[in-house]
């Protein structure tokens, strides 16, 4: 049915992740989404029948799922090289995009909802984050640290490096991300080496 020059839905998913990652949500319109994806308005509304903000929950549920796997992968070995993986691939994707392009799902999560109701998209930004400190809390208690100090430094550490993230790209730097590295490597032995 669909001929070879028809964009596939999940590349539009994720050239609408790349965008958001970019400018966000508000500031982005569907017809942008479906240009940055290469992809005709007529297509993008035929797998996205609802719209952007469909569209734009399909994209954060995207990342987060491919960073999970990310995590779930590096994490088999251990928190740290869960960590090294987990800053190496936001490294990479600022530095790619020349500090344009940060984490869409964060991207989702601070801006104002333009009706009273939560969208679908900041639901599964909350999922995304949800599901990145559970993967990572679950390796530091299989690691020997007890469930509280798990949980908490699982928090930390996304909370750490989505905001390092954001202060690259405002300062057009890698050294927030790197001093953050430094701190969460050793929040991660103290609480793997604390077994009691």
């Amino acid at each position: 049915m669909a001929g070879s020059n028809t964009p596939s839905r999940d590349r539009i998913v994720a050239g609408a992740a790349d965008l958001i990652s970019r400018r966000g949500l508000n500031a982005t319109s569907i017809r942008e989404l479906a240009k940055h994806a290469k992809a005709p308005l007529g297509s993008t509304y035929h797998y996205f029948p609802e719209g952007k903000q469909q569209l734009a929950t399909e994209a954060v549920r995207y990342a987060g799922t491919t960073v999970a796997g990310i995590l779930r992968r590096e994490l088999d070995a251990g928190p740290l090289p869960g960590l090294r993986a987990f800053l190496s691939l936001w490294r990479g994707i600022v530095l790619k995009s020349d500090y344009h392009a940060g984490c869409p799902v964060l991207a989702v999560s601070v801006e104002e909802p333009l009706t009273d109701e939560l969208p679908p998209s900041l639901l599964a930004a909350a999922e995304s984050f949800d599901t990145w400190q559970r993967l990572l809390s679950d390796s530091l208690r299989a690691h020997g640290a007890d469930a509280d100090r798990a949980e908490g430094v699982a928090t930390l550490v996304v909370a750490s490096v989505e905001g390092a993230i954001a202060m690259c790209r405002a300062k057009r730097s890698m050294e927030p991300l790197d001093l953050v590295a430094q701190q969460l490597e050793t929040v991660i032995e103290g609480a793997v080496g604390e077994r009691g």
